[in-house]
């Protein structure tokens, strides 16, 4: 059989889907032109290349020769990476929301040739089950749907896409009655109202890691001294690096745990969730120097430099959850991952009874929560009793493990870089560095910075492509893309305090208000005609497993605001939050990134300004202003070489005086105090300043 239309594609799951029976299409014109002069309705299949029901789906029914025949007749498929196009799976995920009350991956949504959707779902199974009709079933319900009642369908699918284009664009959500601080008070009752006290984080099974929140409660209480947001964050990121969502031998963070208690993930791992997670590990360790967290987040910077780092620049999607046994045969999920007790047994000898009872090990298997029966017989590594065996026979048998689970075939890996993606790990990274030193993630994040330049940006550094993967297909950046990567290199400059990054911060930043920028506040996903086939332009203004946009680049400008003086930016920011605030406070779990920013918006910037960059004493300077976690406080650094460049774009800069000496000062409100030479009397100016504030 020859391959379809999906072989010549660059991103790695529609590719995966090429030797399908399936007429594939790829999302554009063709497809939409064969559906208008055939008269039938698109099927479009939304996915990426980790999802694992994704594969299931595959497996059962894209494959199946018999099934194919029914779709190629009835309908023209079109298969979509919900990676490359967030705009298209935005659109069509809150539709099928709206038409059933829950989404997910795979979306399988039926569209007029007019692109309006008249029904959808995720999952459909090869038989009946579930309560949910076989896929086979479904199509040829729909398909005569269309040829017997066309106009009911047509008229029901516009209604739909008026209703989720209403709701999509986003009318103003400004309510008089909401303040800013009244948006924050209901804000830490609802965080703690949803809080596990037992388990550590939000909600019930499945659990999802949701790093917005424990950025919110950890920058929240170092803000107002409030115990109760760092316990919350602290106790969910311990809970979470001793479950088996984190990856005690390779490092890294899967996507979610199954269960309430973190035992049994999901088990791809994402770049974003784990750029975003460095970010939390990063603040906790500021904030405690916690030696647990601070190994956890060394694992993890290690973890994207050996395994999602691309030879030829840039981090990697994801891996899958999917892996092929050692002996042969088909994928299973977690089959990299999991151990029997007879293997560790073999494996470890003498020290497998107490590393057993250590990790929580179980002659029957301890992944007792497993939905569907797939993880039989075989354990999770948890931290379950540390006491059983000591640190360094631990090590010494995790090191064993590790070796010989390097000879398993590994998860396959998605190499499309995303510009958005590679934007939070510059933070993560960066923020990393600055907490612990770590010169690894330093290094990673410039070379990311760099590749993001290289080869996703114009050569003025004003436009950025979405991604990269093999043969480069030019997908415009979208709101994301500028707003991650702006707020990425703005933490890289408080890194390595190289200035080319903070001008191209700010040149990214002027670019997506000039692009994306809704009048009422926050930012469109797609700049304008970018996405013409699209009959909604969505408000970047929500946080999923990505905090939004919109709070990413408001957080943005308020930083680069304290640091230029520029009241556009500003403007900006304030627009932003007086849009949102409301629903920030109505909805909080759904806003906590621009809560965040609401947070940082009340209180005056603090802006440290370090002398003699280069020099031990300086050194020590900054190392007093980075010695606990302090969100407000903006650190800018040069020697004699970079202060013009500086001095160009911050004023408080040129208000200084030229020394070669290290001398550090704390401004507040464009004010700043006097020199001041001892790393214990910074710390305690800005310990004064910000019990001050």
């Amino acid at each position: 059989m020859s391959p379809n239309r999906l072989a010549a594609q660059a991103s790695p799951y529609l590719r995966q889907h090429a030797d399908n029976p399936v007429e594939w299409y790829p999302w554009g014109p063709e497809a939409f032109a064969q559906a208008r002069r055939r008269e039938v309705p698109i099927l479009l299949s939304i996915g990426y290349s980790t999802c694992h029901w994704c594969h299931v789906m595959e497996r059962e029914s894209f494959r199946d020769p018999a099934t194919a025949a029914v779709m190629n007749e009835g309908f023209v498929c079109v298969k979509l990476d919900r990676e490359e196009r967030p705009d298209v799976d935005r659109l069509y995920m809150t539709a099928v929301q709206a038409m059933t009350g829950s989404g997910g991956w795979p979306l399988n949504v039926f569209l007029t040739p007019e692109l309006k959707p008249f029904y959808g779902g995720t999952y459909f199974p090869p038989e009946p089950r579930w309560g949910r009709p076989s896929w086979v079933e479904l199509l040829r319900r729909l398909s005569r749907l269309w040829r017997e009642r066309r106009g009911e369908a047509e008229d029901d699918a516009r209604r739909l896409a008026q209703a989720v284009s209403a709701h999509l664009s986003g009318g103003s959500e400004r309510d008089e009655s909401v303040d800013a601080a009244e948006a924050l008070r209901r804000a830490d009752a609802a965080f703690a109202g949803a809080y596990d006290p037992d388990a550590g984080g939000f909600g019930g099974a499945p659990k999802f890691p949701m790093p917005a929140f424990q950025r919110y409660l950890l920058r929240r209480s170092a803000r107002t001294g409030a115990p109760r947001p760092r316990e919350m964050a602290l106790a969910t990121l311990r809970a979470m690096v001793r479950g088996g969502i984190f990856d005690r031998l390779g490092g890294g963070f899967h996507r979610y745990s199954t269960d309430a208690q973190w035992r049994v993930p999901h088990f791809e791992k994402m770049l974003y969730d784990n750029a975003q997670l460095l970010e939390n590990l990063a603040d906790a360790v500021q904030a405690t120097r916690d030696p647990e967290l601070s190994r956890a987040l060394e694992q993890t910077v290690d973890y994207l430099a050996r395994d999602l780092r691309a030879a030829d620049g840039g981090l990697c999607c994801a891996e899958d959850a999917d892996s092929a046994p050692a002996e042969g045969g088909e994928k299973r999920e977690g089959e990299f991952y999991l151990w029997t007790a007879a293997e560790l047994r073999a494996a470890l000898g003498p020290a497998a009874d107490a590393f057993c009872r250590r990790h929580g090990v179980e002659a029957e298997g301890n992944a007792i929560d497993d939905p569907h029966g797939e993880l039989a017989g075989r354990n999770v590594l948890i931290e379950n009793a540390p006491e059983a065996l000591g640190e360094d026979a631990d090590r010494a048998a995790l090191a064993t493990l590790k070796e010989l689970r390097a000879r398993r075939p590994r998860p396959s890996r998605d190499d499309k870089r995303l510009a958005c993606w590679n934007g939070l790990a510059l933070s993560g990274l960066s923020r990393a560095h600055v907490a612990t030193g770590s010169p690894r993630a330093l290094e990673l994040a410039q070379e990311t910075a760099s590749f993001l330049r290289r080869e996703l940006a114009s050569a003025d550094g004003r436009e950025l492509k979405r991604c990269r993967a093999g043969e480069n297909r030019t997908i415009p950046g979208m709101a994301d893309d500028y707003a991650f990567v702006a707020a990425g290199l703005l933490d890289l400059y408080e890194a390595d305090f190289d200035a080319q990054h903070l001008r191209w911060a700010l040149t990214l930043t002027e670019e997506a208000l000039r692009r994306f920028a809704a009048p009422g506040g926050g930012l469109y996903q797609t700049a304008d005609g970018a996405a013409p086939e699209l009959w909604s332009r969505a408000l970047d203004d929500d946080d999923g497993v990505e905090p939004s946009a919109s709070a990413v680049l408001a957080d943005a400008c308020l930083r680069l605001h304290a640091l230029t003086g520029r009241e556009d930016l500003r403007r900006f920011a304030d627009k932003t939050l007086a849009r949102g605030m409301a629903a920030a406070a109505d909805r909080p779990l759904s806003r906590a990134h621009l809560l965040s920013v609401l947070d940082r918006a009340g209180r005056p910037p603090t802006l440290v300004l370090v002398t003699g960059l280069g020099s031990p004493a300086a050194g020590a300077l900054m190392a007093a202003a980075r010695s606990r976690l302090r969100p407000d406080a903006l650190i800018v650094a040069w020697d004699a070489a970079r202060r013009e460049q500086l001095a160009r774009m911050i004023p408080a800069v040129a208000a200084i005086a030229e020394s070669p000496d290290a001398r550090a000062y704390a401004c507040v409100g464009g004010a700043c105090g006097l020199p001041v030479d001892d790393p214990r009397n910074l710390e305690a100016r800005l310990d004064g300043l910000a019990g001050a504030a």
